[in-house]
């Protein structure tokens, strides 16, 4: 459908979700998040039944995908540890999709907490090649960057959310931070997304 304009000077883009104000309503309305990106500014959004990506060329990519379980699927939930589920949901179903895309992807870290939303997972991946900022490298691809991601995975109402940001810094030629000071960058970043989320009340 096409999406209202979040301001009367912002341009018009075209979604499957619906834009409301200064937030985006996912399909289905399982969601609503703020939109992290000044679409004034050339900020876009894309998305498709499960995933919306929003990006600009010079410090934001952001997505978020929201998985609904099936009946098989929630039993699972119910019946495994909160950990072990999430990890396996992500190590199974996402990092092959990096692996296929940019060849030596991989799992940095992961570290479970257990006092958010019945447990949630942060997981950092490197991806070589897999920056999704513009760089002065492109038409050499082994001279590509390796981009770092952070990914908080977690259950709420039946759904599997998978939220992911690029650490954009990691292009800059004055990058000096060290692999703890980027994770807690991203882990950051990831909370305040997710600070920014509603979610629908579980379906009866």
């Amino acid at each position: 459908m096409l999406a209202q304009q979040s301001r009367s000077s912002a341009p018009t883009q075209r979604v499957v979700g619906r834009i409301e104000g200064d937030h985006y309503v996912a399909p289905g309305g399982l969601y609503r998040v703020k939109i992290p990106v000044l679409l004034q500014l050339g900020g876009t959004i894309s998305d498709t039944g499960n995933v919306v990506v929003f990006r600009d060329d010079y410090s934001v990519h952001v997505s978020i995908g929201a998985f609904e379980l099936d009946a098989t699927q929630r039993w699972e939930l119910s019946t495994m540890e909160r950990e072990d589920y999430l990890n396996a949901f992500f190590t199974t179903l996402v990092m092959p999709d990096f692996a296929r895309m940019f060849p030596g992807s991989q799992i940095e870290a992961t570290q479970f907490d257990a006092g958010r939303l019945g447990g949630v997972v942060f997981c950092v991946t490197l991806l070589p090649g897999g920056s999704m900022f513009p760089t002065p490298f492109a038409e050499a691809r082994a001279a590509l960057p390796v981009a770092k991601r952070g990914n908080l995975i977690f259950a709420q109402n039946g759904v599997i959310y998978v939220l992911s940001t690029e650490l954009s810094e990691r292009l800059g030629k004055a990058h000096k931070m060290t692999a703890e000071e980027e994770n807690a960058l991203l882990a950051s970043r990831l909370d305040a997304l997710l600070a920014t989320m509603q979610f629908a009340e579980p379906r009866r």
